[in-house]
């Protein structure tokens, strides 16, 4: 298939050893790449029931056609496995500048099994792999892991690696690149920790053809055209993703104190205006892009004053924040890059540390912290990266220590993932995407979110909303295959990713197959969950959901099965 090698890279880490294989064109041509791909893979080399944290569960990397290409958006990787925090489907993206080097190395996904005997470090080019000793690098942190590890790569090389967190196998450890981007959620440094992989770094410059140059300069110059100097790209260059922070709280979906209230009263201290005022911020994109979304901050002023992060993002600012009414964007970002070094995941961390409020204020851990106060924030996610004291505990993830502590009925997640920054007892449509995601409680699966706030639906509609919201899914599924940033889906729609398909890979699909191909990889997904007991009973919300928050909203058991229902029904139909 056009856009792509048809090649596919092996890696046993048992033996040190690695082959090429081709895929066959059909598995291509189906699958589209990317998240298609991945799915195909995960089902074929994964054995069934496999613990994640098993030398046997496989580690996919895919590319996308359009990866390396002059598409806007492009600069996407994907990474599939069976994920330690849900025990079901895994899948995390990640932005930044390495795609195209995992690409250049001349294939189209990277299949990684078994399990180094010691701690190694793997350098990928177009000839192979090189199996190198990592043991130095013990227990260092994301930063200097990486620099090590590149210092040791061909110049010019990009790596993903893991941090404390991953190597002591916390089942909400991340994947850092670039220092500061993420392959954030689901515990995918726990499995490359489980095989003894530090990080894996990539060098190549391959190419491979697409089928229609011509059309693809259309389909770029006409995305331009509209969405250089429309509205949505001038504040994502200006604000970024933090300027959801004054719209969540006008209306009453931001989550605060562990999910207690959908309002934070000093949600301004957090918000895009004043990141912009009292940080030093330059805007920047994954090349090639023009949206621009990400903010380089310094920290001015107090104790942290020099501090330099990416971000913060929104959703480490909802988790980090506004779950545990930290009034300080400051110290916020102080806890984001403890995070990052550390390698675990804000949104999960956020939701653990807020959780273990809850927990000690009922008497149920003897770890002092209450809301407000960073440093015991700081202190517990030490203690959690590290597996020591009350951080063993909640290493193993929010659903685990709700039932060792018996508070399942306040734990808030999904399948053993935590929500994103947008309350379902408001915003009624997120209810039902996080129900039925795959990989848990995730907001970017269709990104419904959008749909909500800005009105293209009432939020309070039940009938109907299901098939605004498969529509949604379907077109973010295709993204995921291509692989293409979320952000653009103002500016691809149907046509335009009709058109980019075509331009890609020489294939002509109507709207309705590239709907009935999405339909499919989204019904794989939920087979494979299927497969490792989390089936349809498991597509459901957390009790406290069901209950009034502080400003009185809720969502009714009827009101969420009728959406489901009416989900189901379109997903079995398509």
């Amino acid at each position: 298939m056009n856009g792509c090698f048809n090649k596919l890279l092996k890696i046993d880490l048992n033996t040190q050893s690695f082959s090429h294989e081709m895929i066959p064109q059909d598995m291509m041509q189906d699958s589209l790449g990317g998240k298609g791909l991945g799915i195909r893979l995960l089902f074929q080399e994964n054995p069934a029931g496999v613990d994640a944290l098993s030398p046997e569960n496989t580690f996919i990397i895919t590319v996308g056609p359009v990866t390396g290409t002059a598409m806007w958006g492009q600069n996407r990787f994907a990474v599939f496995t069976k994920s330690p925090a849900t025990g079901g489907f895994g899948e995390s993206y990640c932005g930044g500048t390495l795609a195209p080097k995992i690409k250049g190395c001349g294939v189209d996904a990277i299949v990684i099994k078994g399990q180094s005997k010691t701690l190694t470090f793997l350098v990928i080019d177009k000839d192979g792999v090189r199996f190198e000793d990592a043991t130095a690098f013990k227990g260092m942190q994301t930063f200097e892991t990486e620099k090590q590890i590149l210092d040791r790569s061909p110049k010019g090389a990009g790596a993903m690696v893991i941090g404390p967190a991953g190597e002591n196998l916390v089942r909400f450890a991340c994947i850092k690149s670039d220092r500061w981007r993420s392959l954030g959620r689901g515990g995918m440094g726990a499995v490359l920790g489980s095989k003894n992989v530090k990080g894996i770094s990539f060098y190549g410059s391959e190419k491979c053809s697409i089928a229609h140059p011509n059309l693809m300069k259309q389909v770029v110059r006409e995305i331009a055209a509209e969405g250089k100097n429309s509205p949505a790209t001038r504040n994502y260059r200006t604000l970024g993703t933090p300027m959801q922070v004054a719209v969540t709280n006008t209306m009453n979906c931001f989550p605060t104190r562990y999910w207690q209230s959908g309002h934070f009263d000093q949600w301004e201290n957090l918000s895009a205006d004043y990141m912009q005022k009292n940080f030093e911020i330059t805007s920047r994109g994954c090349p090639p892009c023009f949206l621009k979304c990400t903010k380089k901050s310094t920290v001015r002023k107090g104790r942290h004053a020099g501090l330099e992060i990416e971000g913060p993002e929104y959703e480490t600012i909802y988790a980090l924040g506004g779950l545990n009414e930290l009034d300080s964007l400051e110290e916020v970002a102080w806890l984001n890059y403890l995070c990052d070094q550390l390698g675990i995941d804000t949104m999960s961390a956020g939701n653990i540390s807020a959780f273990a409020i809850e927990a000690y204020k009922a008497g149920k851990i003897d770890f002092e912290i209450d809301y407000n106060q960073p440093d015991k924030m700081a202190e517990l996610f030490g203690l959690v990266a590290n597996c020591e004291g009350i951080g063993e505990l909640f290493a193993e993830g929010i659903r685990s220590a709700s039932a060792k502590l018996s508070l399942e009925d306040m734990a808030i997640h999904v399948k053993g993932l935590e929500p994103a920054g947008f309350e379902p007892r408001v915003l009624k449509g997120m209810g039902l995407s996080y129900a039925t995601s795959a990989r848990g409680a995730c907001h970017l699966r269709g990104t419904f979110y959008k749909a909500e706030l800005s009105g293209q639906m009432d939020k309070n509609q039940i009938k109907g909303k299901a098939e605004l919201m498969v529509d949604y899914e379907d077109r973010a599924t295709l993204f995921d295959c291509l692989i293409l940033c979320r952000f653009y889906r103002d500016f691809i729609l149907w046509d335009k990713l009709q058109m980019l398909v075509e331009a890609t890979t020489g294939d002509h699909f109507t709207i309705d197959e590239l709907r009935k191909k999405a339909n499919r990889i989204t019904q794989l997904t939920r087979e494979f969950n299927a497969r490792e007991g989390l089936g349809a009973s498991e597509d459901k919300l957390p009790k406290p959901f069901f209950k009034k928050n502080r400003q009185g909203a809720f969502i009714s058991g009827s009101e969420l099965k009728t959406m489901i229902d009416e989900y189901n029904l379109l997903r079995n139909h398509q």
